[in-house]
């Protein structure tokens, strides 16, 4: 159960009406996960929703990249909205069964690129760590390039804000089954 349930639109100001139709339009019509946190403080949703529709349609990471990056940051923070949200994602994207079940279960995933062991890596010793080596910093630039290596950390970071938000208040799950994370 979360700690903070979902606004009713009959108890919406104007703002949070019109940032509730802005959200939900790409995401299917339905109000859930973090938004329906965010929304509360009408000023925040308005500056997060760009950057997820950033992450959503224009980043330069490949999909499989991006949902190997979602899933990995949603596993170190045992963030279970997260984690459902995206895994059909990450399949559809092409990651196999195996790789998502090794990033569900904390081991190292079977990854078929070095472009993807490099982000694993990076990403893993970046939530572990708080930083990156040099050697590590410079192996995923190689294989990223600057450019993806950035949008890489901000999307970590992303989603790092993302899953303190659903654990903090207790989002569920979106297809309300159980967690899928043990």
């Amino acid at each position: 159960m979360t700690r903070i349930p979902i606004l009713d639109p009959a108890d919406m100001t104007e703002a949070q009406r019109r940032l509730a139709e802005e959200v939900t339009g790409p995401r299917g019509g339905v109000l859930r996960g973090p938004f329906a946190v965010w929304l509360r403080v009408p000023a925040l949703c308005e500056r997060t929703h760009p950057l997820g529709m950033h992450f959503r349609t224009a980043t330069a990471l490949p999909p499989r990249l991006k949902e190997l990056a979602v899933l990995t940051t949603a596993r170190y923070w045992k963030a279970q909205y997260a984690w459902a949200a995206h895994e059909r994602a990450a399949r559809e994207a092409g990651l196999s069964k195996p790789v998502i079940e090794a990033l569900r279960h904390r081991r190292v995933p079977p990854l078929e690129s070095d472009e993807e062991r490099c982000a694993y890596d990076a990403l893993t010793e970046l939530l572990e760590l708080r930083n990156l080596t040099d050697e590590t910093y410079a192996r995923a630039r190689m294989a990223l390039g600057e450019g993806k290596l950035i949008e890489l950390v901000a999307l970590a970071g992303y989603y790092t804000m993302i899953a303190l938000t659903v654990n903090a208040f207790e989002v569920p799950p979106p297809d309300g089954g159980p967690p899928p994370l043990a």
